[in-house]
Parts: structure tokens; C-alpha cells; sequence
């Protein structure tokens, strides 16, 4: 009746353990991995999972990241592409290009690239968003967004809107 409580997990059961790349690390070079990620320091090169991607608040990645989920309080340079979620923390600056399912953006984020959202399917909206938006306490004056969650259903003939 509770042996199976007592069965110890395998790696493949619980995807494997997640993995750190700690402040003041600097690492150049390509990742692929199933498990999760967070990257507290520096990261040259590509990051390509079927897990989570989370860039702590000193975090940086410059190059390109396959993703299922992101949490982004860092910075981010390059092309970026999420199966499903991704949440830029108020600390978030993202350059370059993104592809998403979801989108969450808290005031404060600077968001700086070419967006494409689609669908669950895979199946893209009819048009890309095209954005150059950067949200602020202090109001900067080149934009700002409404703290939400924007989603791409491939559905609807209008882009999101910036406000």
C-alpha cells in the first residue's frame, strides 16, 4: 500500500537535476541538457533544453536559447525561443530576436527585439510583433507596457498592441 512512496526516482522521472552556472562564472560554449538551467553569471554561447531557463538579476547570456519555459530578471542578447512561457522580471533587458507561445512582462523591463508569438501548435499569428519597448518606474518616454500576459493563439488577424 505505500511501497510505491518508497521507490526511489530515477534521473528520466524527475528530468535530472538543475543545473547552475554561479556569479562570477564566465562560461563560453554551446549547453544542451534536459534539465533546467539558471545562469547567475555569464554565458557565451548556446543553450538549448527541454526544461526551464531562469537568469538570475546578474545573469547575462549572449548567443542563442531553445527553451520549453523562461524567467528572465537578467540580460539576454541574441535569439530566443520559447515552446511556452516567458516572464521578463522588472530587472529583465532582452536584445534581439524572440519567439514565444506566452509572454509576461513586469513594469520595468527593457524589451528590446523582434517578438513573433505562436500558438501551442506551433502555428504562428498572422503577423510578428515588432517591438522597441522599454517599461520604467522613472518613465523614460520611449514606451511602456501594461504588466500582464500576452498569447499568441494564432487565431486572431490583429498583432498585440503596445500601449
Amino acid at each position: 500500500m505505500f511501497s510505491d512512496n518508497k521507490k526511489p526516482r530515477t534521473m528520466n522521472e524527475i528530468g535530472g537535476q538543475p543545473n547552475r552556472i554561479e556569479k562570477n562564472t564566465k562560461i563560453k560554449g554551446d549547453i544542451i541538457s534536459e534539465a533546467d538551467f539558471r545562469i547567475d553569471g555569464k554565458l557565451d554561447g548556446n543553450v538549448k533544453t527541454s526544461g526551464k531557463v531562469v537568469i538570475g538579476k546578474d545573469g547575462y547570456i549572449h548567443g542563442k536559447v531553445e527553451c520549453v519555459n523562461a524567467d528572465i530578471e537578467g540580460s539576454f542578447n541574441g535569439e530566443l525561443q520559447v515552446s511556452n512561457l516567458l516572464a521578463l522580471k522588472a530587472s529583465a533587458v532582452i536584445e534581439g530576436t524572440v519567439t514565444v507561445a506566452k509572454l509576461a512582462v513586469e513594469p520595468g523591463a527593457t524589451f528590446n527585439a523582434s517578438c513573433t508569438m505562436k500558438g501551442k501548435a506551433g502555428i504562428s499569428s498572422n503577423q510578428p510583433i515588432k517591438t522597441s519597448t522599454e517599461t520604467s518606474s522613472t518613465n523614460t518616454g520611449s514606451g511602456s507596457y501594461k504588466s500582464g500576459v500576452a498569447s499568441g493563439s494564432g487565431s486572431k488577424s490583429e498583432p498585440a498592441k503596445v500601449s
